[in-house]
């Protein structure tokens, strides 16, 4: 199983262009997990079992796999059933991150997957708050994500990154804690490592093209 040690201090790039977005396609993620390589990240986040395949292929990078899938009845879409995390698994994720918040869930509980999973894949709980990083540790994660601190309706709603959240986490668990969500900048990133951050994720400010466009042109029109 992978060794999650080897991620630390380490930047992740989340290469996840959705679905309206010109970098919508298996060719141009590879291109992006290229460009990680190439500037030094010491892992990746990716969307979907075929993308984790092909990266796999070309990238001796660890990747933090995720499908995200929509489902009416529940608000969970980060690898929201055992069945999306098995792909992941078979697709080569050297980490699977689970949705572990305790909103509805389209299939399987929580526990039932960690589980299932435990000792075959390294296990990511995406959270939102303190309280759920403290369920998810009690129920046998591997590390923890901030990655929906703001995503929730009830978690911390901030423009920036919660370091808050990070520092609680830190200093309440004993699990590696991975920052992600809201990181614009590098001081941010170095940050996040300063306050105890085992790892830190990046996304749409190195791989969505169309967003860091958008923040350019809005700091213009607003000079």
């Amino acid at each position: 199983m992978f060794n999650i040690t080897t991620l630390k201090n380490k930047l992740i790039v989340s290469c996840q262009p959705e679905a309206d977005e010109a970098f919508y396609t298996t060719d141009f993620v590879l291109g992006m997990v290229a460009a990680a390589a190439l500037g030094g990240a010491g892992g990746l986040r990716l969307n979907h079992p075929e993308t984790v395949a092909r990266a796999r292929a070309v990238s001796d990078l660890p990747v933090i796999g995720i499908w995200k899938q929509v489902h009416v009845d529940s608000e969970v879409y980060i690898t929201p059933t055992l069945a999306s995390a098995e792909a992941l698994l078979k697709a080569g994720a050297d980490i699977i991150a689970l949705d572990a918040t305790p909103r509805r869930r389209p299939a399987e509980p929580l526990a039932d997957m960690v589980r299932a999973l435990k000792g075959r894949v390294a296990l990511m709980a995406d959270i939102s708050t303190l309280e759920e990083g403290l369920a998810a540790a009690a129920l046998g994660f591997d590390c923890l994500g901030t990655t929906l601190a703001g995503y929730t309706s009830y978690s911390r709603q901030q423009p920036g990154p919660d370091f808050e959240l990070l520092q609680a986490l830190v200093q309440q668990t004993a699990l590696p804690v991975i920052m992600e969500g809201r990181i614009w900048r590098p001081e941010e990133a170095a940050q996040a490592l300063q306050l105890g951050a085992h790892a830190v994720v990046v996304g749409s400010a190195i791989t969505r093209p169309q967003l860091i466009t958008r923040r350019y042109a809005a700091a213009m029109q607003a000079s």
